[in-house]
């Protein structure tokens, strides 16, 4: 690891050499990754490094953000553990008298059937699974709903696993929402939903784009920023 000043903060990074032509910068969950030319003094490395130090140290505040956002959210996938359920706390009580997985009807506690010594694998799975068939159940009504108001023909909807969106569309009329977008309000929904229906007519993120998603969801613009306060977490 080499280290270097960049404003009043020292900075870690991983040096790599590589047969390339120019710097390039990577920040992840490990820091900050410098690949650098073979050829390149380690001078102009530091260099090029000051030029971009507003940069990097915004990144890494960002990482380090998203960081704390992942923990805050992780599940504890065990009796009395908690999740977000359309924007609402629910418990989770293990219940080896219960049959299948059941919503109560105040809406708070989620009752499985299973043994007390279930493992932390095994409630993941069917909370998941139950998690899973209530995206598709909320998703497919708001689907049509915004693909009428737009006038767009959906051919089909699939729920996706993807750790770095939460939807995309396609020219044929699929679309696919994370099925993790369950755990957020209806509103997050509603906007990710508009979005990625809004493609079928704009393939693009023009102020065009936009304009059909406000024709259908005026004030879109909190609901997206609220999602981009999120982070999708692999449970």
């Amino acid at each position: 690891m080499c280290e270097l000043h960049l404003g009043e903060q020292r900075v870690a990074y991983e040096l790599r050499r590589a047969r390339r032509r120019s710097i390039g910068f990577v920040i992840g969950s490990e820091g900050l990754r410098v690949s650098a030319p073979r050829w390149l003094p380690h001078a102009d490395i530091e260099r090029a490094l000051l030029q971009k130090s507003d940069w990097i140290l915004r990144k890494l505040v960002e990482q380090r953000e998203r960081a704390r956002r992942v923990e805050a959210a992780r599940i504890d996938w065990r009796d009395g553990g908690s999740f977000n359920f359309l924007g609402r706390l629910i418990w989770l009580r293990l219940d080896p008298e219960a049959r299948g997985v059941r919503l109560d009807e105040a809406g708070v506690l989620l009752k499985l059937g299973l043994p007390l010594a279930a493992s932390q694998e095994q409630v993941r799975d069917a909370v998941q699974a139950w998690l899973k068939r209530q995206a598709r159940a909320a998703f497919e009504p708001r689907c049509q709903h915004f693909a009428a108001a737009l006038g767009v023909q959906m051919t089909q909807l699939r729920l996706s696993s993807a750790q770095t969106r939460w939807g995309s569309a396609s020219a044929d009329g699929s679309i696919r929402l994370n099925w993790r977008l369950i755990h957020f309000a209806p509103d997050i929904i509603d906007y990710v939903v508009a979005h990625e229906l809004a493609h079928l007519r704009e393939m693009n993120h023009s102020a065009r784009f936009w304009a059909v998603v406000a024709s259908v969801l005026p004030g879109y613009e909190q609901a997206r920023s609220r999602l981009r306060e999120e982070s999708i977490i692999a449970e």
